[in-house]
């Protein structure tokens, strides 16, 4: 299974990511923050640094793109993979007022007939180098029943992984991921798909590779990663697809529906997820990756290490101290759940007014507080 390391504007900037993978590692994949386009064919150079190869060295990077305008993406698509990145990633899932307003975002899920044309002259413009484009949604803008036609549109396209949150916009990260919606669009894809949502501790991950990573030696692969003989399942066009009786989330029989099952390189069936996401749970406990990939779970000395690092890492390049510990208190608020007891210490460091004050209330935190097994927040629940 595949990790990525979700993008959080103004958290996991290059910057960040330099340190973390230094630190931590587990991460197969670092996705920027996304890159605005604008209509001159212009992006900022807040958005160059990032996506600059000298400060991506020696981690695999996807440049995340803000675009509803198919000149726009076909544009910094090119720009991007013309400096040897591999793949670009569209970004249909940012819930933001600021940016929905636009029509970007998950506000572009508004329009899914424009969305359509909007992929037929991207698609038809970039030929096979489009393989190169990911695509990161939400399942609806207003209602989850709209990922159904947003998932049709999706399969006409050979996009190269889809990035499902099971959230609506309006809904932004708050609530129960929808895992019913969730499962039907995982079986209407026709590309390889990565889930995204409440995965905050390597509970939550072993309950989502339980259900949907492809587990070594399921009955529909024999040895050789063929299918296996008597199956019942036929191979169309590079997918094969079968009709069985599918339970609902709940245990109850639901009515017959037909899967269909992505070919992989290894030419086996597979309907099950690619990769998984992880956003806010990595923040607050970095070392979370590396504990899925089988290494240990942070302990205080290397915490302290790592955000002195950081701190360090923000003085030499922000320059202002007042955007350093800015910065900081942003990391904290999600960092500080992986501590006991720190509800009434974070108060402190959120409302610290200078960088003097924001050292004494972290050291402060830091010192009276003991690292979790594992952060507090809510499970993903099925």
């Amino acid at each position: 299974m595949n990790i990525y390391y979700a993008p959080m504007e103004g958290i996991t900037t290059y910057l960040y990511r330099q340190l973390h993978n230094k630190y931590f590692g587990g991460v197969d994949t670092y996705f920027t923050p996304f890159i605005s386009v604008f209509p001159d064919h212009y992006i900022k150079k807040r958005d160059e640094r990032e996506i600059d190869p000298a400060n991506n060295e020696g981690m695999r990077v996807v440049p995340q793109v803000l675009a509803n305008s198919s000149k726009e993406l076909i544009w910094i698509f090119k720009k991007l993979t013309s400096m040897g990145y591999d793949e670009v990633n569209l970004n249909l899932g940012c819930p933001s007022g600021t940016v929905t307003a636009k029509g970007r975002g998950s506000g572009f899920l508004k329009e899914p007939d424009k969305l359509g044309t909007f992929f037929d002259e991207v698609f038809d413009s970039l030929g096979d180098d489009a393989k190169k484009l990911s695509v990161k949604t939400r399942i609806g803008y207003l209602d989850a029943s709209e990922m159904e036609h947003l998932s049709k549109i999706y399969a006409r396209y050979p996009i190269k992984e889809l990035t499902i949150h099971p959230r609506i916009r309006k809904q932004f990260y708050k609530g129960v991921p929808d895992m019913e919606v969730f499962e039907k669009a995982l079986m209407m894809s026709s590309c390889p798909v990565c889930y995204n949502g409440n995965v905050f501790t390597l509970d939550d991950y072993n309950k989502i590779n339980d259900r949907y990573g492809y587990q070594e030696g399921s009955d529909l692969h024999d040895v050789s990663g063929g299918l296996k003989e008597g199956s019942g399942l036929h191979d169309i066009g590079g997918m094969t697809k079968d009709t069985l009786d599918i339970h609902d989330i709940n245990g109850d029989l639901s009515k017959d529906i037909t899967l269909h099952y992505h070919m992989n390189t290894a030419g086996s069936a597979d309907n099950k997820i690619s990769s998984v996401m992880l956003g806010r749970g990595i923040v607050a406990d970095p070392s979370l990756a590396r504990q899925i990939k089988g290494g240990s779970h942070m302990d205080k000395a290397e915490f302290k290490e790592f955000r002195r690092a950081l701190e360090a890492m923000y003085k030499e390049n922000l320059k202002d101290g007042n955007n350093v510990f800015n910065k900081m208190k942003e990391m904290w608020f999600y960092m500080s759940q992986s501590f006991e007891g720190s509800e009434g210490y974070i108060k402190n460091i959120l409302k610290s007014k200078s960088y003097a004050e924001y050292l004494a209330a972290a050291n402060t935190l830091e010192g009276n507080c003991d690292i979790k097994s594992g952060p507090n927040a809510s499970p993903v629940s099925f």
